[in-house]
């Protein structure tokens, strides 16, 4: 799957490039709405954090929910918006379940002047079971958000 399905439809997206550490964790498409987009995390035994168990790090959960939430924002802007993460919290409730493709759900339920704010939640086949929830914001790097709101 493609992460630019994410943001099909969407203009001004011609010169904007989703390779990166997204691309090297495997990240990839996995659903979407008008403000909300889904990634999928495949595991892969080099991105273990605990080799006694399988389970894998954090690191990954983390870019993989970053990604989505930003791709959420871009979803609700209607198109590419130059922002940096001002502020991304997650929450581990679990560890993540070894061999399992971890789905991140991001989510853009408000955007103002100049801050975009997301959430969102991570899980391993059981929404209803999540092993992280997510909370941030986005700076928008031009003003790009300014007739967004106050």
């Amino acid at each position: 799957m493609n992460i630019d399905a994410a943001l099909a439809g969407l203009p001004g997206l011609k010169d904007v490039r989703f390779g990166g550490h997204g691309s090297r964790l495997g990240i990839g498409y996995h659903a979407h709405g008008d403000d909300w987009v889904e990634l999928a995390l495949p595991y892969a035994a080099d991105m273990i954090g605990d080799e006694d168990s399988g389970v894998i790090a954090s690191g990954p959960i983390f870019a993989l929910m970053d990604i989505a939430t930003s791709l959420a924002t871009m979803r609700k802007l209607g198109g590419f918006v130059p922002h940096a993460t001002l502020d991304l919290r997650l929450d581990y409730l679990r560890p993540a379940r070894p061999g399992h493709t971890v789905i991140g759900h991001g989510e853009s339920f408000a955007i103002k002047r100049s801050i975009a704010f997301v959430r969102g939640y991570a899980h391993d086949g059981d929404p209803a079971d999540p092993i992280a929830h997510v909370s941030g914001t986005f700076m928008f790097l031009d003003g790009a958000g300014a007739g967004a709101g106050a």
